[in-house]
């Protein structure tokens, strides 16, 4: 059986264990049929020429994991960011844990999708925003169609959420190779503010397989400050598909550090809905071996002046492949749009391979839109200036790749992720320079 049939019979059994009057029943039955008639994207889809999934739809998931896979702190601890006081909402196999999880309902919501879709309270909520923006396409709304369990993150109006969240999730394999579908929900509304971190994280080496959706809305004037760390092992792949809707004045930053995995695919759309928006989207790709990292972003610039920032930057070593499909689209009535489109990537062997397709569609005559792409390989001269002043080449090397990242490391506001980040940078780059950060 194909993994397509496998889904679509085990909707059946799905649909049929929840209430049936859930707020988002009737879109789960409509979300499958999409899927259905869509399937599994594929390189003669254009947005996938470059990314083939074929590899890891062999594979015999298990869809519904169930075994209570216990944890021990001790064994995970390094995920977290353990120097930092953060809300923390944590999922083993796609069920949350309570017990790794600090959530809290004190001004603000930071608990699991699962409540705000079972209890009242949140039924208008979840009837006005959720699965508004997501893309009606095959894999979105295949996680539509399992939408049960992820993030439930709501920031009410004029709220600053004290601490950072933590969103991280694990997959144990307790029950052989699985595939998780997390869908989560974030809603900043106005003059609210609110940093994130997440990552998912396998523990195990049988094939893991997320497909997960999120769904964030800035409202006027609120801020949002996103992190995505993917350092996954070599078993675990991952398609990441985040929408964001932003309104007026309202500033969301989104950094990606894809530092490991299987396949990753980064689905990152952006909606701009009002004046004086900036939407801010920056990544660091370090990958080895047969490791692969797709980028595919979005910024749909609708209302006039507005802002949109894109810098990414790859080293690929090895057999590594790096793609980089950035669009930016500027509406007729979107006068005074600001866009700066960069995608910047180092090949340390002759077999890695980087696929960069930077592109926009202006349709304002009074626009400041620029987009560019470099690929290439370190700098001689600088690395012969280096080692003349007594650095050796290895550690030579690793500055100056430190240095071409650090354009984006510049950006992070959170000095204790900054620092993690920098060290699995350094463990990537495979020396301990110790940097100054």
């Amino acid at each position: 059986m194909s993994l397509k049939d496998k889904l679509l019979s085990s909707h059946i059994v799905f649909q049929d264990s929840l209430d049936s009057d859930s707020p988002i029943y009737d879109l789960r039955g409509e979300a499958i049929k999409t899927f259905e008639a869509e399937g599994f994207p594929t390189k003669k889809d254009e947005a996938w020429k470059y990314t083939s999934l074929n590899s890891i739809l062999k594979e015999n998931y298990n869809i519904f994991p169930s075994k209570d896979a216990p944890l021990d702190f001790n064994d995970i601890k390094q995920y977290f960011l353990n120097d930092l006081d953060t809300y923390k909402i944590v999922f083993v196999d796609g069920t949350f844990n309570a017990h790794l999880s600090s959530t809290t309902h004190d001004g603000i919501d930071v608990c699991t999708l699962n409540s705000a879709l079972t209890k009242p309270k949140y039924k208008q909520i979840i009837d006005v925003y959720f699965n508004k923006i997501a893309k009606e396409e095959s894999l979105t709304s295949l996680n539509t169609a399992f939408a049960k369990e992820g993030a439930y993150i709501y920031i009410p109006k004029g709220k600053v959420a004290d601490k950072p969240i933590q969103i991280i999730h694990f997959a144990t394999g307790a029950e052989g190779a699985s595939m998780l579908q997390p869908r989560s929900l974030i809603i900043a509304e106005e003059n609210s503010e609110v940093q994130i971190v997440e990552r998912h994280q396998s523990l195990t080496d049988k094939r893991i397989l997320t497909n997960a959706v999120t769904e964030v809305y800035a409202g006027k004037r609120a801020m949002i400050d996103y992190y995505k760390i993917q350092n996954d092992r070599l078993e675990a792949s991952l398609i990441d598909n985040t929408e964001i809707e932003q309104h007026r004045e309202s500033v969301v930053s989104l950094h990606t550090f894809s530092l490991g995995g299987n396949i990753t695919r980064n689905n990152l759309n952006y909606y701009q809905k009002g004046e004086h928006i900036n939407s801010i989207l920056k990544g660091v790709t370090i990958i080895e071996g047969k490791q692969h990292v797709d980028h595919n972003t979005l910024v749909h610039h609708i209302e006039p002046n507005c802002e949109s920032h894109q810098d990414y930057k790859g080293i690929f070593a090895d057999s590594a492949t790096g793609v980089f499909n950035g669009k930016v689209v500027v509406e007729k009535e979107a006068q005074k749009t600001n866009a700066y489109q960069s995608n910047n990537n180092i090949l340390i062997d002759d077999k890695a391979t980087i696929n960069s397709k930077p592109q926009l569609e202006i349709f304002a005559d009074d626009v400041r839109c620029s987009h560019g792409c470099t690929i290439g390989q370190l700098d001689e001269s600088a690395l012969f200036y280096l080692q003349s002043r007594g650095i050796a080449q290895k550690e030579a090397r690793a500055l100056l790749m430190y240095a071409f990242a650090n354009t984006v490391l510049s950006s992070v506001k959170i000095p204790q992720l900054k620092q993690r980040i920098t060290k699995l940078i350094a463990n990537k780059i495979g020396v301990n320079i110790g940097f100054d950060i």
